[in-house]
């Protein structure tokens, strides 16, 4: 893999650590929204060039704190560097020596100061906290003098640590050998750390001290009256406070404050030269560099991190040279100008917008739309869609005419025919009648018409339901995993707390679902939904077993936990299907989703959500879910298109109300589909092949989709290369593990394609397979 850029260094450092050790030290507090903003806030400043300044070669080098950097940046301090190579911190020491920069030793650093110092043989600056007990800290500060280190940096935003959720959900504990080497067992960090602590640090050396995690030009003020000689604008690398502000953009508040006082650093976010440039511009005299030095000492100890610092500081040079700046010292606020919308008017911040669209979620389908245009020629897997070999261009005007003359034989007269067409009609729907047919001849599922609400999409279907259970914050909602992103999406949009239950081979088992909501219980939260696709499931093509369903219902109706069941693919599965949920539910505790998407066509966009539950009001007045999520869909939609409706009741009637009649040809094609694929999969990884290299799938026996786990991350890197390289698109199971998890897995569609397209994509697969394998070894 060529090595240009920072970002190339990453996907190889990704590839080549495991998912756990990757989310540590890559992984956020919180939702991450601190995170994702310290990089978006370098692309909110374009770079301005000034012209005929004769900046030659620019000079990179500065002096801080009465010492000389070869460049204006260094190391932050970066814990248990040994975790990514046995040599840890002394490769870091070493490459930045060797390239004329600091570093600063994490107090957490999997080497002791003194053996560091000495692989440096130049001044390093020691990262220190305030302990409970103060002769730790004392301890500390004595070593690094001792060995000659040239200042202190005390990080004061970490009163305790934060909560990091990918560690949570990893269980992730740091491996055997892997410790603090320069603290003893026991050190706690002290949350009643006040100003006073710096002027005690300052008696307990003549070391310069630096201030770190300042976020405010107060604060900095504060930390200059304190004796401080330097801060550090850091939030911690977006690994403590969740929604503080990204550094940079506090960046110019707080070198206003102390107004050359004192040395102003700044971290977080920084990927390029021309962060480090903006940087400059914006008030800093230098920056500090974190995740990108762990991602090259993971690729390649020393020299990986050598090339780390080497692609930084050429960038720089480049920046500097084409913007007309000869030194450090040149560059000033007139370098850099705000991004403004190209139609003048008020820029919003993403910060300041809800925090799901900074969700990884919220981005998915889009990144992949975009591969998918980037290489048309490319075979893709990708799509869950229905066969457009089955559509046909008039079939759509047939089926709303036959519609139209429905109603004619209903006795409608010609006004209320063209009202029904033109018209907005009634939020709930106008084809409720045929919907509640069509259950009853397909499914056994046997409902009044006025439990039926007609959406726009399943996907509307999923947003009313959410919206109208969960009415506090410690209602949490379990979803089968890996689940559909639709669901996990519209519970992020919503606020609402997703609990992943991890499905098995042969589906979600009940007892594992028990399991959860006894310990969501335990934490206080109400369990008020569990969303599953029973069958062929989306992504995985999972199908529980006949037993597990009536379990369940058994294990939800005890816990007062309503089903929400979502199974758009059997109907276009060949052969007999099990029962649905809704069929055996004998107490009202399921709401049934569905979609006529793949049963007659995606571009009608019409769904519908069977909710049968009994709401009683506080007058007594019974009613059904159904009308409260018609309430609620009168201010979203107000109604589905009655063109749409239409064209669907069309195809209804068309086969007499039997979606299995009108499917038995799409089915039988997608079966075949399906066991082409997996025939093709067993040609081109014969089992002693798949055994040695450790690919396993599943062998679904239906719907639309199965699933490979194959040992290299299958991330979005990974499927760019797959595209560029070698012409195939897949679905990383990433997307659709919200807990985290399924960094191993591909999801391939097998509905779109002809024949001839699966026996050729997958020859393409399996030598994506075969070099991404040999290149992660």
């Amino acid at each position: 893999m060529s090595i240009q850029t920072l970002a190339d260094v990453a996907r190889l450092a990704e590839s080549r650590l495991e998912p756990a050790i990757w989310d540590y030290i890559e992984g956020g507090a919180g939702q991450e929204r601190t995170l994702a903003a310290n990089r978006a806030a370098f692309d909110r400043f374009w770079l301005r060039p000034t012209a005929l300044r004769a900046a030659g070669t620019p000079r990179t080098d500065t002096t801080i704190l009465g010492r000389r950097w070869a460049a204006p940046f260094g190391v932050a301090p970066l814990e248990y560097q040994t975790l990514l190579h046995p040599d840890g911190e002394l490769a870091t020491v070493r490459a930045a020596a060797a390239a004329g920069l600091p570093v600063v030793v994490s107090a957490f650093a999997g080497r002791t100061f003194e053996e560091l110092a000495e692989a440096a043989g130049a001044p390093l600056w020691a990262q220190v906290y305030c302990f409970r007990d103060r002769g730790i800290t004392r301890d500390l500060v004595a070593r690094a003098q001792a060995a000659g280190f040239g200042a202190l940096v005390l990080t004061v935003d970490t009163p305790h640590p934060g909560r990091r959720l990918r560690d949570e959900r990893n269980g992730f504990t740091l491996p055997a050998g892997v410790r603090a080497a320069n603290l003893p067992g026991g050190a706690d960090l002290d949350p009643a750390l006040d100003w006073s602590f710096v002027e005690w640090l300052r008696a307990e050396s003549s070391l310069p001290v630096v201030v770190k995690g300042v976020l405010s030009g107060a604060d900095a003020l504060e930390a200059t009256k304190a004796g401080a000689q330097g801060v550090v604008v850091s939030n911690h690398g977006g690994r403590q406070l969740d929604g503080a502000p990204p550094a940079l953009d506090v960046l110019p508040e707080v070198a206003a404050a102390v107004a050359g006082t004192c040395a102003v650093l700044v971290d977080g976010g920084v990927r390029r030269g021309t962060d480090v440039l903006a940087a400059l511009a914006l008030g800093a005299d230098g920056v500090l560099l974190g995740r990108p030095v762990l991602h090259g000492l993971a690729i390649g100890d020393q020299a990986g991190v050598a090339q780390v610092l080497d692609i930084v500081r050429e960038e720089l040079v480049e920046a500097m040279s084409l913007a007309g700046v000869k030194d450090v010292a040149a560059a000033g606020p007139d370098l850099v100008t705000p991004v403004e919308p190209a139609s003048g008017g008020i820029a919003l911040r993403r910060s300041e917008l809800h925090a799901s669209l900074s969700d990884p979620v919220m981005d998915t389908m889009n990144f992949l739309n975009e591969i998918a245009m980037r290489y048309p020629e490319a075979i893709s897997f990708a799509p869950g869609r229905p066969n457009d070999e089955f559509f046909s261009t008039e079939q759509i005007f047939d089926h709303i005419r036959r519609y139209l003359k429905h109603l004619e034989d209903e006795g409608r007269t010609p006004q209320q025919i063209r009202s029904a067409m033109y018209q907005y009609g009634p939020t709930a729907g106008q084809i409720r009648e045929l919907i509640a047919d069509t259950l009853r001849r397909d499914e056994g599922i046997d409902v009044a018409a006025e439990s039926i609400v007609v959406t726009v999409g399943a996907q509307e279907a999923m947003l009313l339901t959410l919206r109208a259970l969960f009415s506090e914050p410690r209602d949490v909602l379990l979803v089968s995993s890996p689940c559909y992103v639709g669901i996990s999406g519209v519970a992020r949009l919503l606020d609402i707390e997703v609990v992943p239950v991890l499905e098995r081979a042969d589906g979600l088992d009940p007892a594992d679902v028990a399991e959860t909501i006894a310990a969501q219980v335990a934490r206080g939260r109400r369990p008020k939904a569990l969303y599953v696709i029973p069958d062929h499931s989306n992504p995985a093509g999972t199908t529980m077993r006949l037993q597990a369903r009536r379990v369940l219902l058994d294990i939800a109706a005890q816990a007062g936990v309503l089903v929400l069941e979502d199974s758009p693919y059997r109907l276009v599965s060949p052969g007999a299907q099990l029962p649905t949920l809704k069929s055996l539910d004998t107490r009202r505790q399921v709401v049934h989703l569905g979609s006529f998407s793949k049963t007659i066509f995606p571009g009608a966009r019409v769904g519908f959500v069977v909710a049968d539950q009994p709401v009683v009001d506080d007058d007594g007045r019974a009613g059904l879910l159904a009308g409260e999520l018609t309430r609620i869909k009168s201010m979203v939609t107000v109604n589905t298109s009655s063109l749409s409706q239409a064209a669907v009741a069309g195809a209804l009637l068309a086969a007499d109300s039997s979606l299995t009649a009108l499917n038995a040809g799409p089915a039988t094609h997608y079966g075949e589909s399906m066991r082409l694929m997996l025939e093709q999969l067993d040609e081109r990884f014969p089992p002693a092949i798949r055994t040695e290299l450790g690919v396993t799938w599943n062998r679904p026996s239906g719907g639309f989709f199965l699933s490979v786990s194959v040992p290299f991350r299958a991330d979005n890197a990974a499927l760019v290369r797959s595209a560029e390289e070698f012409g195939v698109l897949w679905t990383p199971m990433s997307y659709f593990h919200p807990g985290g998890g399924g960094e191993r897995g591909i999801r391939l569609s097998t509905s779109y394609l002809t024949g001839a397209q699966i026996a050729e994509g997958t020859a393409r697969l399996a030598r994506f397979i075969n070099a991404q394998i040999a290149m992660s070894q």
